[in-house]
């Protein structure tokens, strides 16, 4: 198995953290998107719609995240590897399909790019402030070197010119705050049947006190889809309105429980940390890439230098919110 994928895609993690609850064996490789390395032609030819992840299995290429998922569930059935998704005929596949398509329903490119773009509807959000002015200029700077692309390289230029209209087209949607608001109403909803569905789960905790998962006594997709979902909504600063204040107490405390499985620790960490995880590996990449051989050392002590910076800022921003949420909390006590 060989995984194309960027450590801070949502597609990625949501398939990372199946393969490492089935604990197969994958190499991994990163495609680094701050760099565009997912525009670049050989990743083109790959997968013509150029996002990650992709697998590749002997000669399978298998692209988007629900396709890898079903393919490693139906092909790696071997007594030993944990099954994350029940047999057709079991009385919890309905449930866990269900849940598992409504997750992965939600529009989380435009949570993201929404809350990005409009950090005023977040509460103590992970993300810097100048990432704002930054993803604008990334977005009309990607869309210049597609169509630049699409010249040099005329076999993918149908697959260059696609992606560029859906990449306006989702800026459009992205950066109305309407549709942000309207999706985000939206989401509480699903979040509300999820709260729901853990409550049941919580009238049938067996007397062991073993706690169920949100179908059943076991880990499975719904909840590799919900746990990715709700640490994208922590880092992204909707946790507080979600489940913060005692407002949906079933869904916080699953993912504080979810917080402490060591496949999801050992795939996506600590929430405080996705900043500068996604910022070492680009920065060490940029340094690889382009420093001349002769001032190699100058520029990346130049580069590890900017990291520090950031990794400063990160920790800045974190001690920040932490003193705030403790002014918070003492305004209601």
């Amino acid at each position: 198995l060989v995984l194309y994928h960027w450590t801070q895609s949502f597609s990625s993690q949501k398939v990372r953290l199946a393969i490492a609850e089935k604990a197969l064996k994958c190499e991994e490789r990163d495609v680094n998107l701050p760099l565009s390395e997912h525009n670049e032609p050989w990743f083109m030819r790959l997968n013509s719609s150029g996002e990650v992840p992709v697998l590749i299995h002997g000669e399978n290429v298998i692209c988007e995240a629900t396709q890898i998922i079903d393919y490693l569930e139906a092909t790696f059935v071997d007594e030993g590897v944990p099954r994350l998704m029940p047999e057709e005929g079991s009385m919890y596949y309905p449930r866990v399909q269900h849940y598992r398509e409504l997750l992965d329903s939600l529009p989380m490119d435009a949570y993201t790019h929404g809350c990005i773009l409009h950090p005023e509807l977040t509460v103590d959000s992970m993300i810097p402030a100048y990432a704002t002015s930054r993803i604008r200029s990334q977005i009309s700077n990607t869309e210049s070197e597609l169509k630049k692309l699409a010249e040099e390289n005329p076999d993918l230029q149908d697959a260059y010119i696609a992606k560029q209209k859906r990449l306006k087209s989702k800026l459009l949607d992205h950066d109305n705050i309407k549709y942000l608001k309207k999706i985000l109403d939206e989401l509480e909803k699903v979040l509300d049947q999820v709260e729901t569905e853990l409550q049941r789960r919580n009238e049938e905790t067996p007397e062991d006190g073993n706690q169920p998962w949100l179908c059943g006594d076991f880990f499975s997709l719904a909840d590799v889809s919900l746990a990715v979902t709700l640490h994208r909504l922590k880092f992204l600063g909707l946790a507080r309105r979600n489940w913060g204040n005692g407002k949906r107490p079933n869904l916080e405390a699953y993912y504080e429980r979810v917080l402490k499985r060591k496949a999801f620790s050992r795939v996506l960490g600590h929430v405080n940390n996705i900043l500068i995880s996604a910022v070492l590996p680009t920065a060490f990449r940029v340094a690889k890439k382009r420093a001349p051989r002769v001032l190699g050392t100058t520029l990346l002590v130049s580069m590890l230098a900017g990291v520090g910076y950031l990794a400063f800022m990160c920790l800045q921003k974190r001690f920040t919110n932490m003193m705030l949420s403790i002014r918070t909390r003492q305004k209601y006590f």
